[in-house]
């Protein structure tokens, strides 16, 4: 009551941003007739001015209103667009780095065009985030007109490029792409050997389009880039055969509610039984019993054309929120081929971990970050929580007048569909235009059928048929048109009117299901409505629909007997609609949960990776590592007298064989030391003595190679150990959080254990970092120019040049003599153990 009085008295914090913005707006209106003035030359100078102006010092915050409205006149002699105030508006929300929601058709493209022109200045780079390849190449090409008349480059990252092209476009003053790209970019730079191929700069300030999609819906879902894991593709098979034996409550149980499925008791020794296997919980089978679940959530919570579509012989993952195909993504830790194999298809090999990040870790990089959406204020709280990023509601340019109808709802879904084609039909029959949306490709196609039947021409667009989507969306407001669309299908397209539809009462949206979150079905009703323009939606629901029957079902059902419903009968009521939106409230709140988790388990994994990548860059800079490894020197040295010797008692206790072997293995000293030699020595005194043999012998090296040589060696051996050992670590930290849910039953807290035992890991890797990096310097060797001319005749390709020492190298290894072609499957000659292609062939 207290709260809805202030709101009354001081207005709301939308209110009181909008106040705060609107003298800002006003400088940039009183800017524009003196741009008007100026000639295209003149106007075009006043990059070179502005830079000039950052240069000496004055904030970026002070040149805002004129750049604006060089921006604004920009557009103008180039689109023939005019930003309107609002559009101003959203360009100042977005350049503070906030949210700003607009409408659908509010012009969020021409919006972005005025801060990313105020920040490209800095020279750091913006990036433009665009949930598709095709918006970001429609934008880049349309708004770019306004950025090249200003002498700005513009760069475009779209997939199959190769890295050349990728550099050139992220050295650009500004760089459209998708999230994907840009993810995807960031992990493949951190996988690189050279600095020159490396092609994303420091990120500086990202606008992401369409930001409840990418920031909300995508960020369920980290980025993996992957490689294949050795492994047969039979077992998936063998277990697939079984689960059609399992049966629903006696064997397993499922939760929709939170997508999981269980084996019972019975279930687990059906399993057994069927597999020929005694205890499916011994650690031996631990793999199998994984792929059992695996299998039974393939089958039982996983549905063709929902979640997934089979494409000639591929199983391809639809987009829950987007329906959009995501070619190339696979799900993790054996769902996939599970799929696979349940769809009879041929099975991919299992892939492994090399590099992986969630959304929102990349995206929390930037320097500044900003985003723009029709609906991000539902999800204002997590906004704020995640990407401390606030949201700020900017009015529409025209009143809003769309009419949006109560929800109607029947028993069945069956009556549900007959009557929501009844309405297209008749609609249809006068002219108006409609577009139908549906959640998932198999309903979509059910409803065409349907039309077919009644002989409705129509338009589907979904999954299957995305290539087509931008030109079947923007002819959907034409006279006569009947559009189905999954979801947010055309996202980022206009819809605009066709002559004569406004007095018809404009585009008409029809929802089939309401969706999980309000976002969503907000989006779909934005499709109408835009500019100003008339328009109307209603939402077809049944007690069928999934929402309803999993999250909703007891209240709906009891709300319609007081109220009274009978067969074949609608029901239109507010109530019903309120109940609904609770609904989705509840599910909004278990999908942040389950983002938040996400995040808190992969900010564990973020410090680590940042302190990986941090050493890699420095490796690649080809920075002086050898103060570095002289610390690693030291370390490991003192962990081998730890472990070999004891200050509290006499030498001949001590461990002399270890001692003697580990300085060999590691150093490639063979010292042969003895008790009687070491009995009138303290082990400070040791310490000190074998420390400097191990100097002495590294600076032998150096003199052996050569000092630029051997700097050289330092940064790749250590760039091809860091890289190998956290792919290793990788599968370790997937394993442990596989099974660390379990911890909760023990009374343990998952997430706490989970940051403990990743962090003894990381220790343990970093450990394991430091004795492979010292170890492979000490006993590397270097072809002389000769043997290398030689072997580049023999193998017609220029190898790698690392083998172990002559004279000094480990027990047991021996200095390869090459006299045939090494496969690149073999074993490599150095030594190393690897594949070829792997290591010196690499």
């Amino acid at each position: 009551m207290i709260g809805v009085l202030l709101k009354k008295i001081f207005g709301s914090q939308n209110d009181r941003n909008l106040k705060r913005i609107a003298p800002m707006v006003d400088r940039v209106t009183q800017m524009e007739p003196p741009m008007r003035k100026l000639g295209d030359a003149q106007l075009q100078a006043k990059t070179g001015e502005f830079r000039q102006r950052l240069a000496n010092g004055e904030p970026l915050d002070d040149l805002l209103p004129e750049a604006f409205a060089v921006a604004r006149e920009a557009a103008v002699r180039t689109l023939g667009m005019r930003p309107f105030d609002v559009q101003v508006i959203g360009g100042i929300v977005l350049h503070q780095g906030r949210i700003a929601e607009m409408k659908t058709g509010e012009g969020k493209t021409l919006v972005a065009t005025m801060p990313v022109y105020l920040n490209a200045l800095t020279g750091k780079g913006v990036h433009v985030v665009t949930v598709n390849d095709y918006l970001a190449s429609r934008d880049s090409e349309w708004m770019g007109k306004v950025y090249r008349f200003l002498g700005l480059e513009v760069g475009c990252i779209v997939h199959g490029l190769d890295d050349a092209q990728r550099k050139q476009a992220y050295g650009a003053d500004v760089t459209y792409g998708t999230n994907n790209e840009f993810g995807f970019d960031y992990l493949r730079d951190n996988m690189k050997f050279r600095l020159d191929d490396v092609v994303q700069r420091e990120l500086n300030y990202a606008i992401v389009d369409e930001v409840d999609s990418i920031l909300i819906d995508e960020a369920r879902t980290p980025l993996i880039i992957s490689g294949p894991a050795e492994k047969s593709t039979e077992l998936y098979y063998r277990i697939n055969r079984i689960i059609p034996h399992l049966q629903e409550e006696i064997h397993y149980t499922r939760e929709e509610k939170s997508r999981t499925v269980a084996l019972t008791e019975e279930g687990v020794a059906k399993a057994e039984n069927l597999l020929g296997v005694d205890n499916l919980y011994d650690p031996r089978n631990i793999d199998i019993l994984h792929h059992v679940h695996q299998a039974l959530k393939a089958h039982t919570l996983f549905k063709k054309d929902v979640d997934y579509i089979v494409k000639g012989s591929k199983v391809i993952i639809v987009d829950e929120f987007t329906g959009r195909l995501m070619p190339g993504r696979r799900y993790s830790e054996g769902l996939h081929q599970a799929l696979e194999a349940k769809e009879n298809v041929k099975i991919e090999n299992e892939n492994q971990t090399l590099a992986t990040v969630t959304f929102q870790n990349y995206f929390r990089m930037y320097d500044k970050l900003a985003g723009m959406t029709g609906t991000a204020d539902t999800e204002a709280a997590e906004f704020a929580k995640i990407y401390k990023l606030d949201v700020v509601v900017v009015p529409t340019h025209r009143k809003m007048i769309r009419l949006d109808h109560p929800d109607v709802i029947y028993r069945t879904e069956k009556e549900k569909f007959k009557a929501a084609v009844r309405e297209i039909e008749e609609l249809h029959h006068i002219g108006r235009p409609v577009l139908v949306g549906t959640v998932s490709i198999d309903k979509s196609e059910k409803l065409s059928a349907m039309l077919k039947r009644h002989g409705v021409p129509h338009e589907v667009l979904n999954a299957k048929h995305h290539e087509k989507e931008a030109e079947i969306v923007a002819k959907a407001g034409q006279r006569g048109a009947v559009t189905i669309s999954t979801n947010m299908a055309g996202r980022g397209t206009d819809i605009v009117l066709g002559a004569g539809v406004a007095e018809l009462g404009g585009l008409h949206i029809l929802g089939t299901e309401r969706h999980e979150a309000r976002r969503i079905d907000n989006q779909l009703r934005g499709r109408a409505g835009r500019q100003g323009d008339l328009g109307s939606s209603r939402f077809y629901l049944s007690l069928e629909d999934d929402l309803m029957r999993i999250f909703a079902a007891d209240r709906i059902s009891g709300l319609m007997q007081r109220i009274g419903m009978e067969e074949d009968e609608p029901i239109e009521h507010r109530m019903i609609s309120r109940a609904i939106e609770n609904a989705q409230s509840r599910v909004e709140a278990q999908n942040f949960s389950v983002r938040k988790q996400l995040i808190e388990y992969d900010d564990v994994m973020n410090q680590q990776r940042e302190i990986i990548y941090q050493q890699r860059r420095e490796a690649l800079h080809g920075g002086n590592l050898k103060p570095a490894i002289m610390d690693m020197i030291e370390d490991l040295l003192g962990g081998i007298l730890a472990a070999t010797t004891d200050e509290k008692t006499y030498a001949e206790d001590w461990d002399m064989e270890t001692l003697n072997n580990e300085m060999n293995r590691v150093f490639g000293l063979q010292l042969n030391l003895t008790a009687e030699s070491l009995s009138e020595h303290t082990l400070e005194e040791l310490q000190e003595e074998l420390l400097d043999r191990v100097k002495q012998r590294y600076e032998a090296r150096e003199q052996e190679f050569g000092e630029a040589i051997l700097r050289d060696l330092e940064n790749y051996v250590l760039l091809q150990t860091v890289d190998s050992l956290w792919k290793d670590h990788l599968l370790n930290m997937d394993h442990l959080k596989e099974g660390i849910g379990l911890r909760g039953y023990g009374q343990q807290d998952p997430l706490v254990a989970y940051k403990r035992e990743g962090h003894q890991l990381f220790q343990e890797m970093i450990e394991r970092v430091k004795e492979e990096t010292v170890r492979l310097l000490f006993h590397i060797q270097i072809q002389r120019e000769e043997q290398v001319q030689q072997l580049r005749r023999e193998q017609e390709e220029q190898p790698m040049f690392y083998g172990p020492a002559e004279g000094e190298a480990p027990k047991g290894s021996k200095t390869v003599k090459k006299d045939r072609k090494v496969g690149r499957n073999d074993p490599c000659p150095c030594g190393s153990g690897k594949k070829y292609k792997k290591c010196c062939g690499k």
